[in-house]
């Protein structure tokens, strides 16, 4: 199996930690990152690292963050080999969830229309320049670019997910140099009380949690004072105090444990200590932004209804609805 470079690709940021003054931050890094790709490789590393090893050297490139799709362009068009390498390489990568991507004009119909979800967000958050961002749960990236792209200082995403990572890489080696980076870690493998972010994102990742309310603290934690937490997460109507817990399944999914009402999600971030928190967006997702396409071709949201009532869960639970909440640290 080709042995993945972890210490060139993530050197540069673990420098720029200690040389910050998170020295400690960094190492446990080194640490997790060392247990990942040396100790306990996953078994697909070495092809989807020689698929993004495959995708075409283009000189001259250029990028726009702030389209719906993330694009990379050349002032030359490419070469048949190169377009046949490129999407032979951008396969080698699927399922292609999060997105869309635009590379040399291949576009990557990605299973969500990520673009919508930022849509809805970008109006209600503070102004992003010059702040110091977390993306938690960021997927292969896409919404980081997007944060990049509106003029932030600098940007971490964090997934576990590695076919992410390397999906974020494909892109990264033709944007550059850049102040963006993805680590392939969890919320809880970051140091408690870490204080170090103007703005932390935490979407699509809440009922996915076992405790909301430490996941709550977790991401408080990650904020300096006056930092701001953008939440997105699925909710259900009902009372304050009301929420559901799934008997096995939700949508499919195994690991939903807690879609409470928009009141309740207002309870817990009061309870855990964030101040003005307020829903700015309530929205029900639709097979349109979510479906399979020809980068993503397993199951997807109309495979997850129920087919005599669309608007339940194959499981008969109410279907996805999700709030966005914009709240403080003080």
């Amino acid at each position: 199996m080709a042995h993945f470079d972890w210490r060139s690709y993530f050197g540069p940021l673990l420098s720029e930690l200690e040389n910050t003054g998170e020295g400690n931050w960094a190492e446990i890094i080194k640490s997790q990152l060392a247990q990942r790709f040396d100790d306990s490789p996953h078994g697909d590393l070495g092809r989807w690292q020689s698929a993004m090893n495959s995708l075409p050297d283009v000189p001259g490139t250029t990028s726009e963050l702030n389209a719906s799709a993330i694009k990379i362009a050349s002032p030359a068009s490419l070469d048949s080999g190169q377009q046949q390498a490129l999407e032979n390489g951008l396969r080698g990568l699927m399922p292609w969830r999060k997105g869309p991507f635009d590379f040399f004009g291949t576009h990557i119909d990605t299973e969500w229309r990520s673009d919508w979800k930022w849509d809805r967000v970008s109006p209600y958050i503070s102004d992003l320049s010059g702040r110091r961002i977390l993306d938690v749960g960021c997927g292969s990236g896409y919404h980081c670019w997007r944060m990049l792209g509106e003029g932030a200082k600098r940007v971490i995403g964090i997934d576990p997910g590695l076919l992410f990572m390397f999906q974020f890489l494909s892109v990264k080696r033709y944007v550059g140099e850049a102040p963006i980076d993805l680590l392939p870690i969890r919320l809880e493998d970051l140091p408690e009380g870490l204080e170090s972010f103007d703005t932390t994102f935490s979407m699509g990742v809440l009922y996915h949690r076992r405790s909301p309310l430490d996941h709550l603290l977790e991401l408080k934690g990650t904020l300096r004072q006056g930092g701001e937490l953008v939440l997105e997460t699925l909710v259900v109507d009902g009372p304050e105090g009301y929420s559901l817990m799934p008997e096995d399944r939700y949508g499919q999914m195994r690991n939903v444990w807690f879609l409470p009402s928009c009141d309740t999600l207002l309870r817990w971030l009061d309870r855990a200590g964030f101040r003005n928190a307020r829903v700015v967006d309530l929205s029900e997702t639709t097979t349109d932004e979510q479906r399979s396409t020809d980068w993503m071709r397993f199951n997807s949201l109309q495979d997850f209804l129920d087919p005599e009532d669309p608007t339940k869960t194959i499981e008969g639970y109410p279907g996805p609805k999700r709030a966005t909440i914009v709240a403080e640290k003080p």
